[in-house]
């Protein structure tokens, strides 16, 4: 399993590490745009709102909310097209398998402590 968990790591490390920066540069773009949101408008006269629709007006795509948007599709893997959003799917797909291996792993070494008779901690060195 360690052998599968190092390669993986060594081929996705760069493609996991840029989805973890798209989608906090995401997040932070998108809590900016937020703040920067003026106050929602009026409906207009004669307008009726479905009761399963929110109304108010969509935000304009300019400034922090335009960023949000082009930060999403590079985060998603969009940007680059079918081989990029296929890059992202399997990175995705890969990280499940670094949580999963990771914690087999650990769980591993804390049998093997315990096994040999030194008592296993949470952290150890």
């Amino acid at each position: 399993m360690r052998k599968y968990h190092r390669w993986l790591s060594v081929l996705f490390g760069v493609f996991l590490l840029w989805i973890a920066v798209t989608g906090v540069m995401s997040q932070f773009a998108d809590i900016v745009a937020e703040s920067e949101r003026p106050a929602a408008a009026a409906v207009p006269a004669g307008f009726a709102c479905p009761a399963t629709m929110i109304c108010r007006p969509k935000p304009a795509p300019d400034g922090a909310r335009a960023w949000v948007g082009y930060l999403h599709h590079l985060h998603s893997g969009e940007e680059f097209g079918p081989v990029g959003t296929a890059i992202s799917i399997v990175s995705g797909i890969v990280m499940i398998f670094f949580s999963f291996s990771g914690l087999w792993m650990y769980i591993q070494m804390w049998r093997n402590r315990s096994a040999r008779g030194v008592k296993p901690g949470w952290f150890w060195g």
